[in-house]
């Protein structure tokens, strides 16, 4: 069996991803060799080069080592690529990122968060409140954190915080000491098929579960009676039956101040009623690990939350640009929900880029019902990542059936000269394609409006 202290270099194919950079970071810590990969430059694959770490982005054999310990691939990548296609035919180990993360986790004291929305935020929380408190973790983020500007956390002892992807049912490969599941909704469908075998994966990942571990569950989960467990923590924003609820909340000059039933006072340092449910979850974990309530408390207030969730990009008197990772019905009517909650007054204008042919023909009708409460709408074209396109399948199923007068679909060219004559008092970007390389344009052409 291959052992981490053994491997001397490694190759990752699709390492621009937020999960395999988080892995590369790793290797590429502990003094060992990395390269890898990717389709395109971004700011992240610039990041890694920086660090050290080799990178291309054309699929090239010759570029791709013959003598790496270890290639890690994403389910992503395309079957017919040359490069996975000389590996599958090598001597060469070949894993699966989530392979890796069970690696690297298997001797651990693993904290892992799944959930069909909220993980990267949670994971987050739980990491910083570990490392704030100097209890310390390493961790695997699906985002960047805001504190510490990276994905990746390093820590000096024996505990790891990770991101439980049940795409591709990744989270099977890990056996948590603590495991939480902040939401089970259809997704994924393309894997699944079916909402009954959503909700098996995740019974099956509870199951992982070692011996005398705890599960934290949100408490409206379709699942919760049907989870075996001797040490099940529920927690909700609003239902008073969960073991951690909120008994009271209000927002002042933005911020949120919580209490909660399990003896907390405190600022949560980013925005969204979402975020005071997510802080519960990390705080039952907190509590698990026996982490005074001040520090948790502490923790909580500097915490400035991850890259493209409820990311304010700029604000003065006239406007606010906010942008979101959103790409999930429900995520959406939460973000939403959370923007209407904070500025019942304002005119909301929200640009929005569809996420998979599949997942748009799948959830064609949420996505609508989600969006059909706010003032005005511009809806990009479908962002295929990894999948080719299907027919008659287009931003135009959803733009019918959304339930407001102003909506429109436009193409990025089109979007900067619609938003320099149309008036709104707040802008919101959500997504998960490429939406985020109209972040900085938008933010400079609001600043010239004023």
């Amino acid at each position: 069996m291959l052992k981490l202290e053994n491997i001397k270099k490694v190759y990752f194919i699709g390492i621009g991803g937020i999960g395999m950079s988080a892995i590369a970071r790793f290797f590429n810590e502990r003094g060992i060799i990395v390269g890898g990969y990717d389709k395109t430059p971004t700011r992240l694959t610039e990041q890694l080069i920086q660090e050290g770490i080799e990178v291309h982005f054309d699929d090239n054999t010759l570029k791709a080592p013959l003598d790496a310990d270890l290639v890690i691939y994403t389910p992503a990548i395309p079957k017919e690529h040359s490069e996975l296609k000389m590996y599958q035919n090598s001597a060469i180990p070949l894993m699966k990122r989530s392979e890796v993360l069970g690696l690297i986790s298997k001797d651990s004291y693993c904290i892992a968060v799944s959930g069909s929305h909220g993980k990267t935020t949670v994971s987050a929380m739980i990491a910083h409140i570990l490392k704030d408190s100097g209890y310390d973790c390493s961790a695997f983020l699906g985002g960047i954190s805001v504190n510490l500007n990276s994905n990746y956390v390093s820590g000096k002892n024996n505990v790891v915080v990770i991101e439980a992807d049940e795409y591709d049912r990744s989270f099977h490969r890990l056996n948590p000491d603590i495991a939480i599941i902040t939401a089970v909704d259809t997704d994924h469908l393309d894997i699944y098929v079916s909402r009954e075998n959503i909700e098996e994966a995740f019974l099956i990942f509870t199951e992982r579960l070692k011996l005398g571990g705890s599960l934290v569950v949100q408490n409206a989960v379709s699942i919760l009676s049907r989870i075996v467990s001797d040490k099940i923590v529920t927690y909700s924003l609003r239902d008073q039956s969960a073991m951690n609820h909120v008994l009271n909340y209000k927002i002042e000059n933005g911020d949120y101040k919580v209490q909660t039933s399990n003896g907390l006072n405190y600022t949560l340092g980013v925005s969204g009623y979402h975020n005071v449910e997510n802080s519960l979850a990390a705080i039952s974990v907190a509590q698990i690990l026996e982490i005074p309530t001040e520090k948790i408390a502490k923790a909580l207030s500097s915490f400035r939350g991850i890259k493209r969730r409820f990311e304010y990009v700029f604000q003065n008197e006239k406007y606010i640009y906010i942008d979101d990772y959103a790409h999930h019905p429900e995520e959406i009517n939460v973000f939403l929900g959370s923007l209407e909650e904070m500025f019942p007054d304002k005119k909301i204008a929200v640009i929005f880029q569809p996420h998979l042919f599949s997942r748009t023909k799948d959830l064609q009708d949420d996505f609508a019902k989600s969006l059909s409460n706010i003032d005005q709408l511009y809806l990009l074209d479908i962002y295929p990542a990894r999948e080719k396109p299907i027919d008659g399948v287009t931003s135009k199923l959803i733009l019918e059936k959304v339930k407001i007068d102003k909506k429109e679909i436009v193409s990025k060219e089109q979007l900067l000269g619609k938003l320099l004559t149309d008036d709104f008092d707040i802008l919101a970007t959500i997504g998960a394609g490429d939406i985020d390389t109209l972040i900085e344009p938008i933010k400079n052409l609001l600043k010239s409006k004023t």
